[in-house]
């Protein structure tokens, strides 16, 4: 059901609509757009897939953020995956930009319950981006994953390289959407980008992941599982950084490029106005670092549970980023500590520790 806050209008800036808006970076991008001054639609079924609080959370400070935006915003409690839903919201606004930030997250949850991974991964997609080419939206944005790389091991990671062998469920749904957009980009021409994030992380973060259950249980004096025994790398990616990189490539449309060549055709662009870009920091981090700097700013040594690495899970990940920087401009600089100690603040406050 559609929800309208005080100050809906139409006006100079861009109407867009962000799925996923009560999740981790969904929440983010919504509070960036509403600050800039945009008019946003946020769109979410608000699983209980994690805790369900915290998502209400965030919907309660985006609504304290438009409050006092010059932007306008409204919301949807739906789910993507009820095409009804979504083409009335299409019905009811006219989107100068859709930037599809729902899914359903998790890798190793895709081993125990891959239908969900068909109905928001998938069939959500769907939906939206046929939505999208009905109404003939400026520019299609959707988050993809680092996890498309698989098997792949030469480093840093680029858009240039083939991404045939994911490792879970998860990465081959996103690697679906991928080809899907190429897809509509060829038949309908709708602009599409999509965006293959690399381990995010920060204020506001997922229950589930890493920078959570150490911060957890590191303050708590409890053990954290540390897989791999410590020895992989990520290429983690402050969430701050990522919702600019999101805006940045949503605001730079799509198109064809002019130099494709159907006898060596690249991975990374098309004929069709489609494009993928890496949003990652650009400078891959050893898990045991990554730890350090929790207990630098908590000022507590974990307890750590030496574990093998998990089933679907990479060694290593590097982001080349030449490809988002060469487009928008930028390029994500947070440092690991800086963003950690964001993030452990945060925590504190809101958790009251």
């Amino acid at each position: 059901m559609q929800r309208l806050l005080p100050g809906w209008f139409t006006g100079s800036h861009m109407k867009y609509l962000v799925t996923g808006s009560a999740g981790f970076i969904g929440f983010h991008v919504c509070r960036m757009l509403l600050d800039r001054g945009h008019h946003v639609v946020g769109f979410d079924c608000v699983n209980d897939y994690y805790d369900p609080a915290l998502k209400e959370a965030r919907l309660a400070e985006l609504e304290r953020c438009a409050a006092n935006a010059s932007g306008s915003y409204a919301f949807y409690r739906e789910n993507l995956a009820d095409k009804a839903a979504v083409d009335r919201c299409f019905a009811e606004h006219a989107f100068d930009r859709v930037i599809n930030l729902a899914a359903q997250a998790g890798v190793r949850y895709s081993l125990e319950n891959p239908q969900a991974y068909v109905e928001s991964n998938i069939t959500g997609f769907t939906n939206l981006i046929e939505a999208s080419r009905h109404q003939q939206v400026g520019h299609f944005v959707y988050a993809s994953t680092s996890s498309v790389y698989g098997a792949n091991t030469r480093m840093p990671f680029s858009e240039h390289q083939g991404v045939d062998h994911p490792l879970q469920f998860y990465a081959a749904t996103k690697r679906a959407n991928e080809l899907m957009a190429h897809a509509y980009s060829h038949l309908f021409r709708l602009p599409t980008t999509g965006l293959r994030f690399f381990t995010v992380y920060g204020p506001w973060g997922r229950p589930d992941m890493a920078l959570f259950l150490f911060t957890r249980n590191i303050l708590a004096g409890e053990p954290i599982k540390v897989f791999n025994h410590g020895n992989h790398t990520r290429d983690f990616t402050f969430v701050l950084d990522i919702a600019e990189g999101v805006i940045r490539a949503a605001e730079t449309v799509a198109e064809p490029d002019p130099a494709w060549d159907s006898d060596n055709p690249d991975p990374a662009t098309s004929n069709a106005p489609f494009r993928v870009f890496n949003i990652g920091n650009n400078s891959p981090v050893k898990l045991t670092e990554y730890i350090a700097a929790i207990e630098k700013v908590t000022g507590k040594e974990a307890i750590r549970e030496m574990l093998p690495l998990q089933p679907g899970d990479v060694p290593d990940t590097y982001a080349d980023v030449s490809e988002l920087v060469s487009a928008t401009g930028y390029k994500p600089a947070t440092s690991v500590e800086d963003g950690v100690a964001a993030f452990v603040n945060w925590y504190r406050d809101y958790y009251n520790v």
